[in-house]
């Protein structure tokens, strides 16, 4: 009986202890997000939308603004596409929106079905100061937000510059994505109370490979471990995940906006969960009046191993469709 009584209070004692320790590792946690936000304060516009700050990020000019709108679970959408957008500044406006939970943003209630985040998107890029029609330059499942935009109000979209985005077929054909929400669960609350502050160097940069990037500075790199430990996994970006079945069924209510001058950038599909990735892809811009799409040798972060090719045949592409 003594010894039971020692056993658990042995387990007792350990389980305080790893309750004292995560306290505490959230609570330093907690500490440097706030010494981080004062450090790095948002370089873009914070604009209040449904009782959340967004933020957008604007370069350049020109009477065009190109919208970039990150893929999911992007923890800085502004740093991520600047390989990108720093090679297109000086012949167009960019704009980079970082939805709730994304970046410098704030989190949010609001559902992150299509139809919030879409007028979300609109009234945040109206309230900073840019003003369409525009260019749409979507990364992974934006393809959605951007494609259901052409749909919904095709007179403000100019074109879609997609980058590996996604397209209805492939998360309606697929339910891998839909298998890794418990994994996303875990990782949320490792990454809330903190523990990713614990990763070694190799594992930040597996989870930031733009860490290694001759394109960024010093402190783009430093701000962007910040932003890391602030906006991974978020329950926004959960919620998204959440999302996706009811966003795919609404936009295929409509009809393809075949009239929307359309060039995808395609990754070799190799670190893509979903199958057919490329086939998928291809096929939907081919339908589109004005369609073309070009494969890459590259990962799903196409704008970071393959920027110069996407700069130039992006400009090249807008001067085709009469957007200088």
């Amino acid at each position: 009986m003594n010894t039971i009584k020692i056993i658990w209070k042995i387990i007792l004692v350990g389980l305080s202890l790893i309750v004292a320790f995560l306290l505490i590792i959230t609570l330093y946690h907690n500490y440097k997000l706030r010494n981080e936000y004062q450090e790095y304060p948002a370089p873009g516009k914070l604009v209040e939308i449904n009782n959340h700050k967004m933020h957008i990020f604007s370069r350049g000019q020109g009477n065009i603004t190109l919208v970039f709108l990150a893929g999911s679970g992007t923890s800085n959408p502004t740093i991520d596409f600047k390989p990108l957008w720093k090679k297109i500044k000086d012949d167009y406006r960019i704009s980079i929106v970082e939805k709730a939970g994304y970046g410098w943003s704030e989190k949010s209630s609001s559902p992150r079905d299509i139809d919030t985040m879409l007028e979300e998107t609109k009234k945040a890029l109206k309230l900073s100061g840019e003003n369409g029609p525009y260019v749409l330059v979507p990364h992974s499942m934006s393809g959605l937000e951007a494609i259901y935009w052409a749909q919904k109000y095709p007179d403000e979209v100019k074109a879609i510059i997609g980058l590996d985005p996604g397209v209805p077929d492939v998360y309606e054909q697929s339910f891998d994505l839909f298998s890794q929400k418990t994994k996303l669960n875990v990782m949320h609350y490792i990454l809330k109370i903190g523990l990713s502050r614990f990763m070694g160097r190799e594992e930040v940069e597996k989870n930031l490979p733009l860490i290694k990037s001759k394109e960024l500075t010093r402190e783009d790199k430093e701000k962007m471990i910040a932003i890391f430990h602030k906006s991974s996994i978020t329950k926004n970006m959960l919620n998204e995940v959440d999302y996706i079945k009811e966003n795919v069924e609404k936009i295929n209510t409509n009809a393809i906006p075949v009239d929307i001058p359309m060039y995808f950038f395609i990754s070799d599909g190799s670190d893509v969960i979903i199958p057919n990735w490329k086939e998928q892809l291809s096929k939907f811009v081919s339908v589109i009046n004005f369609g073309k799409f070009k494969y890459l040798d590259s990962s799903h972060y196409v704008h970071h191993e393959k920027s110069e090719v996407i700069a130039n045949e992006t400009k090249a592409f807008l001067k085709e469709i009469g957007i200088n």
